[in-house]
């Protein structure tokens, strides 16, 4: 039996790392921070399935390009036997960017151009082909949508001075056209994930999602680490708003926005998927860590609202948190246990809400299955998704507070 790591040890050399804390501008400057927030980063087992980058060669055509004008790209592994007609879409996560300076740095990344994604990834978590690994999804048609335009698949807009193309939604719709033509509309059974940014467009889209296919198509959405709170940080201001109205605005995010909410709120709100869950009508299940790492890091504690370093420690390791500290992360767990209290009420959505300093779990192989992996109560995230997904259980599980929960793989920085 595989024993894999409870925590995450992430040595950061001090020159990167002064250039990732800095705030929103230039979290995405860096490949290593993202790769620990998100599942790649989780060595994968040297036997893990690797699966080829296929580009979108009609999308040009249809304006859909990544942020530098290449070509949107996915990596599909054909499912098989009672799978041959079931989908699994998981759009990539990746943060964002917010001006014009971090879009154009973006671009010369694999977060802004398919010149730079690898041409093959492992498919592992919900992505496995292994049963052992992957028990309701591993023989289904699965894909990886690869994220390259910065405004979670909800862009419209360009700036031509800097040569850059927001054109997310147009990548949305023409990688949903070329999945089709390949036999996605032929499924019986489909379900729309995503990490991050991606578990963010997954909410978003979820609603499209459903209207691809006929009435008798078994459709749900996942969302894993979507779960991003219009909170306030430590100084009392709001990062993370100020930042996603910097993404909205560049990005033209709010033409693709669901007019349930901009006929009342403004585009910023909504764009926060608080504001979004109540109205989706397509079944949902939210999957988010309630001490979220990314949102710890660079939402509630960035230097920018941390000046003088008192949060360094705490953000880092939650084991160093002061008592003062761990009330606070307490208030954010609150604040997130009231954002989803009306969508729980609806018997087709599902929640798991664990008390994990993590971020993005459907991915990795540790939390997603494994001899250890996270639990709450008795059930593991893969069997709770799972059994939300094929109706054989009603799956509205909230973890207790920190620190009673001793199963977490909890993500340790230094």
């Amino acid at each position: 039996m595989r024993k894999l790591l409870m925590g995450f040890l992430v040595v950061f050399v001090s020159g990167v790392f002064s250039k990732c804390v800095m705030g929103f501008e230039h979290f995405n400057v860096t490949k290593l921070r993202f790769e620990y927030f998100y599942g790649v980063s989780a060595a994968p087992a040297t036997d893990a399935h690797v699966v080829d980058l296929t580009l979108i060669q009609g999308a040009a055509a249809k304006g859909a390009v990544c942020l530098d004008g290449t070509l949107p790209g996915y990596h599909l592994d054909r499912g098989s036997g009672s799978g041959e007609n079931s989908w699994l879409i998981q759009l990539e996560g990746g943060g964002w960017c917010n001006s014009r300076r971090s879009c154009v740095y973006r671009k010369t990344t694999r977060r802004g151009s398919s010149t730079y994604m690898e041409k093959r990834i492992p498919f592992t978590g919900i992505l496995s082909n292994k049963a052992e690994e992957n028990p309701d999804f591993f023989n289904w048609n699965r894909v990886k949508l690869r994220y390259c335009d910065g405004a979670s698949f909800a862009g419209e807009g360009e700036d031509k001075a800097a040569k850059l193309e927001f054109k997310g939604q147009r990548i949305w719709s023409a990688a949903m056209e070329e999945l089709m033509s390949r036999g996605m509309d032929n499924a019986n059974q489909a379900l729309l994930s995503g990490c991050s940014a991606g578990g963010l467009a997954s909410i978003l889209h979820c609603d499209e999602f459903r209207d691809l296919f006929p009435g008798s198509t078994k459709v749900k959405c996942l969302s894993d680490a979507g779960l991003f709170l219009d909170a306030s940080d430590v100084s009392g201001g709001h990062t993370l708003r100020n930042f996603f109205g910097g993404v909205v605005n560049l990005q033209s995010v709010e033409k693709n926005l669901p007019n349930t909410c901009t006929n009342h709120l403004d585009p910023t709100t909504c764009f926060f998927p608080e504001s979004l869950i109540a109205n989706v009508k397509t079944p949902l299940f939210i999957l988010n860590a309630a001490y979220d790492s990314w949102q710890v890091q660079e939402s509630l504690a960035p230097a920018s609202a941390d000046p003088s370093g008192y949060w360094r420690d705490c953000k880092m390791d939650h084991a160093l948190c002061t008592q003062a500290q761990v009330l606070f992360l307490q208030g954010f767990r609150n604040h997130m246990l009231t954002a989803v209290k009306g969508f729980a009420t609806t018997e087709q959505n599902g929640l798991f809400i664990n008390s994990c300093f993590a971020h993005c779990q459907t991915e990795r192989q540790d939390t997603w299955f494994a001899d250890d992996s996270p639990l709450i109560g008795t059930k593991g995230i893969a069997l709770a998704v799972g059994d939300w997904y094929f109706d054989r259980a009603d799956i509205k599980a909230i973890d207790c507070p920190y620190p009673c929960d001793k199963t977490c793989h909890n993500l340790v920085f230094k």
